[in-house]
């Protein structure tokens, strides 16, 4: 069917439509880690012109991450843990490839990587996925900042050898080694999950409206 004519009109008879996006920002053609991404636009931006709708149709946008930071194939990754604690996320977390099958390359959470889809999308709110899989840790590492030639870096480097050559910066939160699995609202959170989530969102400057403590449906916290 025509969808620009069908999404329109739904939304012209006061029904709500939502739209999924496919892959993650630094995946994008144009605004990310060329040649290491798809052959599209996966930003919000781009829903409008995939399914020919005005940009003033669209009134919220919510960003996904998790409470970690994974990756698949090739590319630079400043966060990249050591296997054998790559290991420890995979496990839990079914850090596989959705279509490959491949091992997730995985990192500890990336606030400027976030903070560069936050720019990029014009993001509302965010909804943080995976923070049962954090359960197992004593310390939990955020990476702030990078550092690149002795010189604090905020914002995510354009060139692919510039962000090869940096170093994350990381503060560390103490984790809370409880099971967050049955957890249904926010206070069902350990205090030290509740803190890492508001850290994050003191750090990124916007709130976590949504928290998903497994894979099911049920496993979700709205805030």
């Amino acid at each position: 069917t025509d969808t620009s004519v069908l999404v329109n009109r739904t939304l012209n008879e006061g029904k709500q439509v939502l739209f999924e996006g496919a892959h993650g920002t630094l995946l994008d053609i144009d605004f990310g880690t060329y040649p290491y991404v798809t052959s599209s636009n996966p930003l919000a931006g781009a829903v409008c012109a995939g399914i020919g709708l005005g940009p003033k149709k669209i009134d919220r946008i919510i960003g996904v991450t998790k409470a970690y930071t994974t990756r698949v194939g090739e590319g630079p990754f400043p966060t990249e843990c050591e296997e054998e604690l790559a290991a420890k996320f995979r496990t839990q977390g079914r850090e596989y490839g959705s279509t490959t099958g491949r091992p997730r390359r995985i990192g500890w959470f990336d606030a400027v990587i976030v903070r560069k889809a936050m720019r990029l999308n014009g993001l509302d709110e965010i909804a943080i996925t995976h923070l049962d899989v954090l359960d197992q840790f004593d310390r939990i590492p955020v990476c702030v900042a990078y550092e690149r030639n002795g010189k604090r870096v905020e914002e995510f480097p354009n060139l692919l050898q510039q962000l090869a050559d940096c170093r994350p910066v990381y503060e560390e939160l103490p984790g809370w080694k409880q099971d967050t699995s049955s957890a249904r609202r926010w206070e069902d959170l350990p205090a030290q999950a509740q803190e890492y989530i508001t850290y994050l969102e003191r750090l990124l400057g916007t709130k976590a409206s949504i928290i998903l403590v497994g894979p099911s449906r049920e496993q979700t916290i709205l805030r």
